[in-house]
């Protein structure tokens, strides 16, 4: 990686395309720490450390802080993450949408259009409810109609311009602006995260119990790392052969290629799901002041893992299960064995020992589902680890196993990206030459 980005910078297009993602990413730290004008920022803080519950710890590190700050970015891109799921499960279910997807780059920036609309729907109807919701308790020095237009037109416009940083990036700078920004606030939260361990583990103890405590923590860091990248970049390769055919005089065709089919065929589309349903009854009741029932303690990832209260855990088993159905769902309706099957046996392609058509696709439903189930338990792993030490050790930080997966997945697709365009230049050049 680091040969990668020193091999870039010599390059003078990529050099100037990276330093402009990362003025990008200063504007965006920025805007997380600035206030929006009638706000109590203290009044997140207070109330968090009423609840029982962790509904808002994943949504306040995904913004880098800047929900608990209540800054214009306090929504930040997760409408936009939200509208483009939404758009995604449409594409499969409404046909008009899935001609579009199929309708090359043009069917492609309409849809990109109706989910910037989507996106700015979604920002001001979660703008208007925390205006509303928590104004009068206490969000705005003055509730009034003044204060909860400002709140509501600050949020909308705050998330509207992070997307069109997010596509900035995109198209002027490297990798993928939205995953960039999710990256970036995501990795803001770390070093507070590590200081609560020094501050929990290491700050006054005993020599032997500070060094045991930091070697465990950097144990369980390196080991998850490691854990994610090997989940990330595992895939299982399916051989294909092309049959040969007469063009003109020629014979064409007979090469040999493969189909990529990933191990972590979800990505973390999966834990967000299951994190999202379990923690939806958990915000209900908080917004309801019911935040101490004993049945959201079941449902709060605070509480799982907990030698003195192992009952709790019972949620843990939920979440596992909702992880890996999502996992089998969300590839159901991203991958099309069927589908698949079709287009090599239209190209010529077969899979070696195995009969084109319907038997192929069985053959790629079999072993998809296989490796659906190794990716789920893959993640199940990475994202319990953190779980585990937060229940057992009480080790409360909010990078956890999720935030883990996004940050290597990003950093590896960006390299990728930058490898691909070193390697374009590289042709360029040579073929002026």
């Amino acid at each position: 990686m680091f040969k990668t980005l020193r091999n870039a910078f010599k390059i003078k297009d990529i050099r100037t395309k990276i330093f402009y993602t990362f003025l990008m990413l200063i504007v965006v730290r920025i805007g997380s720490q600035l206030p929006i004008p009638g706000v109590n920022r203290d009044y997140f803080s207070q109330w968090f450390s009423q609840q029982t519950g962790d509904a808002f710890s994943f949504f306040n590190a995904v913004t880098g802080g800047s929900f608990l700050e209540m800054s214009v970015f306090a929504l930040n891109i997760t409408p936009y993450i939200t509208s483009s799921i939404i758009m995604q499960l449409l594409t499969i279910v409404i046909p008009k949408l899935e001609e579009m997807h199929k309708d090359g780059e043009d069917g492609r920036k309409k849809i990109t259009a109706i989910t910037r609309y989507v996106t700015v729907v979604l920002a001001l109807i979660q703008s208007t409810a925390m205006a509303v919701g928590f104004g009068n308790k206490g969000l705005l020095q003055e509730f009034n109609f003044i204060n909860i237009l400002t709140v509501i037109v600050g949020l909308t416009a705050g998330s509207a311009m992070l997307m069109w940083i997010g596509e900035r990036i995109t198209e002027k700078g490297v990798g993928n602006g939205i995953s960039i920004v999710l990256l970036i606030n995501i990795v803001s939260r770390i070093p507070s995260d590590l200081a609560t361990l020094y501050e929990t583990f290491v700050k006054g103890k005993a020599l032997a119990y500070a060094i045991l405590a930091i070697v465990i923590i950097a144990a369980v860091i390196i080991l998850t790392t490691v854990l994610t990248v090997l989940l990330q970049g595992g895939e299982r390769k399916i051989s294909v052969q092309y049959a040969k055919k007469m063009q003109g005089r020629k014979m064409v065709g007979g090469q040999s290629t493969h189909i990529p089919l990933k191990v972590n065929t979800a990505g973390v589309i999966p834990i967000i799901f299951a994190s999202s349903l379990l923690q939806f009854p958990v915000v209900i009741a908080s917004l309801l002041g019911k935040s101490g029932s004993e049945w959201v303690k079941y449902l709060s990832s605070s509480n799982w893992c907990d030698p003195n209260n192992l009952k709790y855990s019972i949620g843990l088993l939920v979440y596992i299960i909702l992880v890996v159905f999502f996992a089998y769902f969300y590839t159901s309706i991203t991958f099309n064995p069927l589908e698949v099957a079709n287009n090599l046996k239209k190209q010529g392609g077969f899979i070696p020992g195995i009969r084109p058509g319907t038997p192929t696709s069985d053959y790629l439903t079999k072993i998809l589902n296989n490796i659906i189930f190794i990716g789920a338990v893959g993640l199940i792993i990475v994202a319990v680890i953190p779980i585990f030490f937060n229940g057992v050790f009480s080790a409360q930080v909010t990078f956890g196993g999720t935030s883990l997966i996004i940050i290597v997945g990003v950093v590896l697709e960006t390299m990728k990206q930058i490898e691909s365009q070193m390697l374009v230049r590289y042709y360029k050049g040579f073929l002026n030459d």
